[in-house]
């Protein structure tokens, strides 16, 4: 029988043959205390299957000294900081040569953030301080949009290649809700959470792919919304739905969770199918699509991949 636990949840054996063994109640073991179960790490599950270990780096973890772990995360969080700085410079000289139009370089930082500080996270130790030093990223990054937002510090290239309009105001709205999104993402679901990683994967690939399609190919337009098109909210369904595919793949391959594709690809789809509503819903004046499209995103997801999941 399943064993209660204090916060009421109910814990099943790990193991599917565990439920199909049984002994005589003659049988010697049975005479002799039983001894307790070892504790073994909590896993994320996807669709009702437990998460596959990462047997090797949650061994290394454990025996790892805590300077060796503060060593490699503290190492990681240099290294994704600077990628990330060296992201949006890039993208600030290709705007100011004009050899990137600036509605083009927004959207493109907007995708490659999200996607490339996302596959960053296995950079980082299976320690339970991780996911701190790893938020160190986007709040330096928020610290830097405030920075420069508020006025501050002058840098056009980074109001050029981040904003809609070039204004600096701008770096206060969009850019900044993006950040913080990622923030909050890392601090309340991390890389083995089916949750996080399709938010994320929405609010950066869906969100921006929608915007650069429905410029380029966005001529009719949607009935109850003439800011969007039927192309862009065709892009943002695909392009969100193919990302938070590819990014479970890649989680599930390292070993952070597990995958049960026959019922996930069904969620995937209604998850993908309400951020597209949000989205080109008429609300973009009332609340940014970079908090919209994700929160919307944890609640449908929350909704069907359930809160039976526990952090490694």
């Amino acid at each position: 029988m399943a064993a209660a636990r204090p916060g009421g949840a109910l814990a099943f054996p790990s193991s599917p043959a565990s439920l199909l063994i049984s002994r005589s109640r003659s049988s010697t073991s049975d005479l002799l205390p039983a001894s307790p179960a070892p504790r073994r790490p909590r896993r994320w599950i996807v669709a009702g299957v437990p998460a596959v270990a990462a047997g090797a780096a949650l061994a290394a973890s454990a025996s790892a000294p805590v300077s060796a772990l503060l060593l490699r995360d503290g190492g990681a969080t240099l290294l994704v900081t600077a990628g990330a700085y060296s992201l949006v410079r890039a993208f600030d000289a290709l705007t100011e040569r004009r050899l990137v139009e600036q509605s083009l370089s927004r959207k493109i930082v907007h995708v490659l953030s999200g996607v490339m500080f996302m596959s960053s996270w296995p950079l980082f130790s299976n320690s339970n301080e991780a996911r701190f030093f790893a938020a160190v990223v986007p709040f330096l990054n928020g610290i830097r949009l405030l920075t420069y937002g508020l006025g501050f510090y002058s840098d056009e290239a980074l109001v050029k290649s981040v904003t809609r309009e070039g204004k600096r105001e701008e770096l206060l709205r969009g850019p900044l809700y993006y950040v913080i999104v990622l923030l909050l993402i890392v601090l309340a679901f991390w890389r083995d959470s089916p949750i996080g990683i399709v938010s994320l994967s929405m609010m950066s690939g869906g969100d921006g792919f929608a915007d650069i399609v429905g410029r380029r190919y966005g001529s009719l337009k949607l009935p109850f919304n003439k800011k969007k098109s039927w192309a862009g909210s065709v892009a943002m369904f695909i392009s969100g739905f193919l990302l938070s595919a590819l990014m479970l793949s890649y989680f599930s391959w390292l070993g952070y969770i597990h995958v049960n594709w026959e019922e996930t690809f069904g969620k995937l789809v209604l998850v993908a199918l309400a951020a597209t509503v949000v989205e080109c819903i008429p609300v973009t004046d009332v609340v940014d699509d970079n908090i919209s499209v994700p929160l919307a995103t944890m609640f449908v997801a929350f909704m069907l991949f359930g809160n039976t999941a526990n952090r490694i």
